[in-house]
């Protein structure tokens, strides 16, 4: 059984890398992450132009027809840059929810826009406080109010998947019953925001009542997505900690060459390529549509995680001093690593899930 990517998707994944050395070095997300810019324009169209949004979206719908490998490898290579683009929200979450639960008629009017990078989705689902009951959003009579937050990318989108008590609702973003107001994250060069629905016009997507199990299975997909994500950015975090320690000299020779940071090198290395073992199962399962996906994806996400925030950390260690200062790159790396890893769930939340389902899987009750 050959669980690696097939040439054409790695030469894909080439293609995607080139594009994003080129055109988004870490001066780029600098940039995005000081200013008020929602995301990098010129980026977001450069991967539209690749046809990287549209990868997985059926030609009907003016996608390529490809599939879930493809998203992967363009994951990994957006981890790999920490690109301030809304990839994720637009495509591992709107558009997979489209794609599953979506009318015909939803998914022509958005998944054309997608996938040419014209229109940006998000996913929300988080209401502030477990304890602040007036942030409940109600779906009534095709109509929504109630406040969303933190939603991922939610300054720069044209359309929102809302979980609306036990149910998903469509809404379109550019009307005046919704308003928008910037949160703070740890992560600037991802723009999040606090959305606020007045009696905004809402379309039920998928089945009423079912909203939270539909959640679930769009929630599977994209813990494998993410967990390409966070590989590739934990590579980079690890071979720029690895460039460092060779051209860093202390006492006349590399800081390379010291035992404890060969170590730290190691232990990233080892951690990073055993979250790898795990997304590529994950991959298969989403792939092949197997039963396994639940414990695929939670082993994915809850390995890819830790890996990524190990090697940020550790990037940060190599490079001692400098390593702290906002002068100096790892940050980036760490940034993206602690926002990546609450995305769709905290790591707490996604080994109780590992858990829940192997409990299930064993007891013969399935994932």
């Amino acid at each position: 059984m050959n669980f690696d990517f097939s040439d054409d998707q790695k030469e894909f994944r080439a293609g995607v890398r080139r594009y994003l050395a080129e055109k988004c070095p870490l001066s780029v997300v600098r940039r995005v992450l000081d200013s008020d810019e929602t995301h990098a324009t010129e980026v977001w169209k450069g991967l539209a132009d690749l046809g990287c949004q549209g990868a997985a979206i059926p030609e009907a719908y003016g996608g390529l027809g490809l599939g879930p490998l493809e998203i992967c490898v363009i994951a990994e290579e957006l981890g790999r840059a920490c690109a301030p683009v809304p990839f994720s929200s637009s495509i591992y979450l709107a558009a997979e929810a489209l794609q599953r639960f979506g009318s015909d008629t939803q998914k022509q009017a958005w998944l054309p826009r997608l996938a040419k990078g014209d229109a940006i989705g998000t996913l929300a689902i988080a209401e502030g406080t477990a304890s602040d009951a007036k942030h409940k959003t109600p779906l009534s009579n095709g109509q929504l109010s109630g406040v969303k937050w933190p939603v991922a990318d939610g300054a720069a989108a044209d359309v929102a998947i809302v979980l609306a008590g036990n149910t998903l609702a469509l809404v379109g973003l550019k009307q005046a019953s919704v308003t928008r107001e910037r949160v703070e994250t740890i992560d600037p060069a991802r723009k999040y925001a606090k959305l606020t629905f007045a009696n905004a016009r809402a379309e039920v997507l998928g089945t009423p009542g079912e909203g939270r199990r539909h959640l679930a299975e769009i929630q599977d997909a994209a813990a494998v997505y993410f967990a390409f994500e966070q590989i590739g950015g934990a590579e980079a975090a690890m071979m720029m900690a690895r460039d460092y320690a060779l051209e860093r000299y202390a006492f006349g020779k590399p800081i390379g060459a010291q035992q404890a940071v060969k170590h730290k090198l190691a232990d990233m290395y080892i951690a990073n390529e055993i979250a790898r073992s795990n997304a590529y199962y994950g991959a298969m399962m989403l792939a092949s549509r197997g039963a396994d996906l639940p414990v695929a994806a939670a082993a994915a996400r809850v390995g890819a995680s830790k890996a990524y925030i190990n090697a940020a950390q550790e990037c940060v260690q190599v490079h001692g001093g400098i390593g702290f200062t906002w002068a100096a790159d790892p940050h980036f790396h760490y940034r993206r690593a602690r926002l990546l890893a609450h995305a769709i769930g905290s790591p707490s939340v996604w080994k109780e899930r590992l858990v829940t389902h192997l409990e299930r899987r064993n007891a013969g009750l399935g994932a």
